[in-house]
């Protein structure tokens, strides 16, 4: 039997991915680029679970000088091909490297206090700094006060620039910069509360590591959002930002399909391509269409272990996710017509600004579209003019997590009334189809419609099965249940009203071309014809009610057998 190579899922240290023979997708001519692009400071943007710390781990362990010799690491790689030019600066370098991506708490203190603790680590990884007689008393001083976290707030926001400075006055050679996951800091803290002191403090340290710092070879930070420089990078003429509208580096986040095709032939997944494209394929990075790699890997993975195993969200497992809920849920009337369209598998036109503040977000739906765009959840189809983009969902994985959050928000819409709903729920009871009709197509006109014109009747049903079945589940002494085997089938929804022993039947039918008439009689057929009703007698319901629901757009019909 073939013996293959486990698939790396979560593991984002890049030694232990080839010291333990995982399988890994070469993306070491990043380093060529870097080396050749020259860049002072480079910021690479891309959305969550990219391959951004693998490629920053990678990084550190390509330029790092160190005691051990890590130069096999990268034998048979693209880089160790590249040429003496590229591989001449195989360790010969010290390297900071830190990332910001825990730096999420609830308090500004609490973050200040693990940065302390964070900081210390890469401190202590360095302390042979303190055998040096070329580092001065005040150096050392400061250099033992971050190393057991007693350092004040104000020496915090040098402690990037201590450190280069001690490690070039000990290597004499200067120091490569790593900050990972730069813009998480930003992003709690604007949803916590305390923007304003995370700005100074983040601004403070990038101002005095990266800028005018004679002890600097280069840095490279990484995130999700460029933020503005008016916000953060203040007068750091020296960065370059490389975006996922840009041209250069855009395929080394992410796989590319040639990438995709080659791990799947590796593992013999050949037949499961198309699937992959459809669920994890779209992003386009400059010119480059892209996959994320998580999805495919975790796909992959799941598929060795079981051979029919189904494409679904991963990112609906990791976090990250509340950003779509509030955007849904702040959105105006335009807006939720611009998301029905994305749903529908069109695009909008929109303007797309780059550099973010998080201040101003809220301020301006520019701002929230650009947030979306940037961190993933839509990409470009088309690029117009004066940085407006079209706009599409670039794929079901993100469909999908649209969709969760669309009933997520809409549970919350309306549990604000519980007066409305309450009798909505009742008219279902007293058999009253007229105002039940009345009453869905006004929570219909409130709600976000997911009509995806690329999916079968039977997926258009199911959002509106969805929300009936979110609106009868506020009812706390109903027992409300969904595809239920009963008779010769499975019902749409079965409600029991076990105080009134009354139950309730309701099959859902999509009204395609406003045929709604007709779609509530094939509903009440289907009733009648496949005895759903025989599963409310089992249970002692002595009365049943039927109905046929049938919807279109943002329109139903509701009739009573």
């Amino acid at each position: 039997m073939e013996l293959m190579k486990p698939i790396p899922i979560g593991v984002e240290n890049f030694k232990e991915i080839i010291t333990s023979e995982y399988y890994y997708t070469d993306k070491t001519l990043l380093i060529r680029d870097l080396l050749d692009s020259g860049a002072k400071v480079s910021l690479f943007t891309r959305p969550r679970r990219f391959g951004k710390t693998l490629n920053m781990s990678m990084l550190r362990y390509f330029f790092e000088k160190t005691d051990e010799d890590n130069s096999h690491l990268f034998n048979g790689l693209k880089i160790a091909d590249a040429g003496e030019k590229y591989m001449a600066h195989m360790g010969q370098y010290p390297v900071i490297s830190i990332s910001l991506k825990s730096m999420a708490k609830e308090t500004f203190q609490k973050n200040m206090e693990l940065f302390k603790t964070l900081i210390a680590d890469e401190f202590e990884r360095h302390r042979d700094v303190l055998e040096s007689d070329k580092v001065t008393a005040r150096r050392k001083r400061h250099f033992e006060n971050i190393c057991n976290e007693e350092a004040s707030d104000t020496i915090c926001e040098s402690s990037l620039k201590i450190l280069t400075d001690c490690l070039y006055a000990v290597h004499q050679k200067k120091v490569i910069l790593l900050i990972d996951e730069y813009d998480v800091p930003l992003q709690n803290a604007w949803m916590n509360g305390f923007y304003d002191k995370m700005v100074k403090f983040i601004r403070s340290l990038f101002d005095v590591a990266l800028k005018t710092n004679d002890s600097l070879e280069f840095g490279v930070l990484t995130g999700c959002l460029r933020i503005s420089k008016e916000s953060i990078f203040t007068g750091m003429n020296n960065l370059k930002v490389y975006s996922i509208s840009d041209v250069a580096f855009s395929e080394y986040f992410g796989f590319t399909d040639e990438e995709v095709q080659q791990m799947m032939r590796t593992y013999h997944l050949e037949q499961h391509h198309a699937t992959a494209k459809q669920w994890y394929d779209g992003y386009h990075f400059g010119k480059t269409e892209m996959y994320c790699p998580w999805d495919v890997t975790n796909f992959c993975n799941d598929l060795l272990y079981n051979s029919d195993a189904q494409a679904k969200a991963y990112w609906l497992n990791t976090s990250g996710n509340d950003i779509i809920r509030q955007f849904i849920s702040s959105a105006t009337a335009t807006m939720k017509d611009d998301i029905e369209q994305l749903m529908e598998g069109k695009a909008v036109k929109k303007v797309i600004n780059q550099e973010l503040t998080y201040r101003d977000l809220k301020n301006s739906s520019e701002n929230l579209w650009s947030m979306l765009y940037m961190t993933g959840y839509l990409t470009h189809s088309a690029v117009l003019k004066d940085d407006e983009l079209e706009l599409i969902i670039p794929n079901l994985e993100i469909r999908k997590i649209f969709r969760t959050q669309i009933y997520a928000w809409f549970s919350a819409y309306v549990s604000q009334n519980k007066v409305n709903l309450t009798d909505f729920c009742m008219t279902f009871r007293n058999g009253d189809a007229e105002n039940a009709q009345e009453l869905f197509n006004q929570y219909l006109n409130g709600v976000i419609s997911i009509r995806d014109t690329n999916v079968e009747i039977d997926k258009k049903e199911n959002f509106y099965h969805g929300i009936l079945l979110g609106l009868f589940s506020h009812m706390d002494d109903w027992i409300v249940k969904s595809n239920v085997e009963s008779g010769d089938g499975y019902s749409d929804i079965l409600i029991r009203i076990p105080a009134d022993e009354i139950g309730i039947v309701i099959e859902v039918k999509y009204g395609e071309n406003e045929k709604m008439e007709q779609g509530c009689k094939e509903a009440l057929k289907q009733i009648e014809n496949k005895n759903y009703v025989q599963y409310l007698l089992d249970k002692g319901m002595t009365t049943i009610l039927k109905y046929g629901v049938a919807c279109y757009k943002k329109k139903s019909r509701i009739r009573k057998a």
